[in-house]
């Protein structure tokens, strides 16, 4: 299922490598299977949780070191975006001060000036948080989309064998 999808969007080859020809893009970061799309989904979530601006700079500076599928990793990493931050923001510093063993602050509030006035409490929190996220959360969704990717290609055959 995850594997046609994908297919569908590999459509009209003609045009699209004309396209790579013509800006000089390596076509092995457009490729469309199992390991280049999780690890695109990797990558991009592993940026989307980090609260800094450019993630998507920090996509692309790791695409020659992972090689992965560069529009997944790009999609990926706008999971976070500003309708997503608060919330994302607030359950990192939350899980950071779980991992630190720390209180936190009670009295959060969503402002610029709270943050300017407060960012020495929050910074390592949020930070540690966010590290456990990244790694963590990111890893189990690329073990997660290996599974289900292996399961579709199994189902499929069997599929194949039984018609």
């Amino acid at each position: 299922m995850i594997r046609k999808f994908f297919r569908k969007l590999a459509t009209k080859k003609d045009k699209f490598d004309s396209l790579l020809e013509k800006y000089h893009l390596p076509r092995s970061y457009f490729n469309v299977n199992r390991k280049m799309v999780t690890r695109g989904v990797f990558v991009g979530l592993f940026w989307g949780f980090i609260p800094m601006p450019m993630q998507m700079l920090g996509v692309m500076i790791t695409t020659p070191l992972f090689r992965f599928n560069v529009p997944i990793g790009l999609a990926t990493v706008w999971l976070s975006n500003p309708f997503t931050y608060p919330p994302l923001w607030y359950l990192e510093y939350k899980t950071g001060n779980i991992l630190l063993q720390k209180e936190g602050i009670g009295d959060i509030q969503l402002t610029m000036e709270w943050f300017q006035n407060h960012w020495n409490e929050v910074v390592v929190p949020l930070y540690v948080g966010t590290a456990f996220y990244s790694t963590v959360v990111s890893f189990l969704v690329f073990l997660l989309l290996n599974w289900l990717w292996r399961r579709s290609v199994k189902q499929e055959r069997l599929l194949q064998k039984r018609g």
